[in-house]
């Protein structure tokens, strides 16, 4: 087995909860297949080091599988919509945590433009002229804990409110318990309408104050502020390489995926400055990964029949003609 050296590798107990996430392998299933050459931790591990380290596939280092190999896993898995599936489950783990219900009802969406490697064919780039970014636009979803709904990517020039059609059709079908969406201005007009009388969705704008000048923290809408600025410690996600915008939603995910996995496992920060009196003294963290004590129980596979949120593979929108 691999020795774990880089920081992006998963640690025992992060990987005791993602392990039963992923699906059985075609060797165990009834109808048989090959088996794998590779463990499946050493392709999470890779993927993940692809995600927060920005190298190219074929510079992988020699102690991780063949990049074909990681490479494959990413497409299928996406495509499959393994991924979201992993994300929900991770969500819902992590907002029962925060004294919170598992599914949400109210969500907030905004848009990220940014660059795009020479990779990015013209078919799938465009010029954002608000923004002065030639490149894709990132449209992520959050909670009002900022965790991942949903992230779907287009050319930069595709204007907000007629990708939150697709994004909200999406949502519609995956989250039924939805009622609420925040969004800032580019998202009022005939949206809102469309979301009432299609998706039964209520979308509610929040603009900036008159005269305002600088930041400016706008209630619910700072919740989606900060969730890209998490993602973007991923180096590889600082500018957009791929050549299918399925497959930087998939890394984008996984950025999600590693940091709600962390929260879940890791014990919490211990506070700075002196203890006050007659406090007991702070638990001592752990000293490495292989020796974090509880490993959280496995999360439950997600339920049966939920439509995935991944692409088809063609690439083709999955809003029907009827609703655009």
């Amino acid at each position: 087995m691999r020795r774990r050296t880089y920081p992006s590798d998963t640690a025992v107990a992060e990987w005791a909860v993602l392990e039963p996430l992923l699906p059985i392998p075609a060797c165990q299933t009834r109808t048989g297949g090959r088996p794998e050459k590779w463990p499946r931790r050493e392709i999470v591990d890779a993927l993940r080091y692809l995600t927060f380290e920005g190298c190219k596939y074929r510079a992988l280092p020699r102690d991780f599988p063949p990049w074909r190999t990681v490479y494959g896993f990413l497409a299928k898995w996406a495509a499959a919509g393994v991924l979201g599936t992993i994300r929900d489950d991770l969500r819902r783990r992590v907002r029962q945590g925060m004294g919170r219900t598992p599914e949400a009802v109210a969500i907030v969406i905004d848009s990220q433009s940014v660059k795009a490697a020479a990779t990015v064919g013209k078919d799938s780039r465009g010029f954002d002229p608000g923004k002065r970014i030639n490149g894709r636009k990132r449209h992520p979803v959050v909670d009002t804990k900022g965790l991942p709904l949903l992230v779907m990517v287009t050319p930069a020039d595709l204007h907000d409110s007629h990708a939150a059609k697709e994004v909200l059709f999406r949502l519609r079908l995956m989250h039924p318990e939805l009622t609420v969406v925040w969004a800032d201005s580019q998202y009022a007009g005939k949206l809102v309408t469309w979301a009432k009388d299609r998706l039964h969705l209520t979308v509610k704008t929040v603009s900036r104050p008159k005269g305002a000048e600088g930041f400016v923290l706008l209630p619910r809408r700072w919740v989606v502020e900060r969730s890209p600025g998490w993602i973007m410690n991923a180096r590889r996600l600082v500018r957009d390489h791929e050549r299918l915008p399925q497959h930087s939603e998939a890394h984008i995910t996984w950025a999600a995926i590693t940091l709600m996995t962390r929260r879940l496992t890791q014990p919490p920060a211990r506070a700075f400055g002196p203890a006050p009196p007659g406090a007991s003294a702070p638990a001592r963290r752990a000293p490495s990964r292989s020796a974090q004590g509880t490993v959280p129980s496995p999360v439950p596979a997600a339920a049966e029949g939920r439509p995935r949120d991944a692409l088809s593979p063609s690439g083709r929108s999955c809003l029907p003609t009827a609703l655009r």
